[in-house]
């Protein structure tokens, strides 16, 4: 079972992807495409507050 380090390190690589991803497709318009990956976002963001992680710093959506 992995341990409260190894989670948040997965969480916040998968949060990271995600914001790179919403970038990504804000700049091509692609509507559809971030607003699904604004769901995933906002869950990662909530998983990783209930940790304890501090998101001022890696939140480059703020959303």
């Amino acid at each position: 079972m992995p341990n409260d380090a190894e989670i948040i390190k997965d969480t916040v690589n998968e949060f990271q992807k995600i914001q790179a991803h919403m970038k990504n497709a804000r700049e091509e318009n692609a509507t559809k495409t971030y607003n699904g990956l604004k769901k995933d976002y906002k869950s990662l963001k909530a998983i990783l507050a209930s940790l304890g992680v501090n998101l001022t710093d890696i939140d480059e959506i703020k959303e």
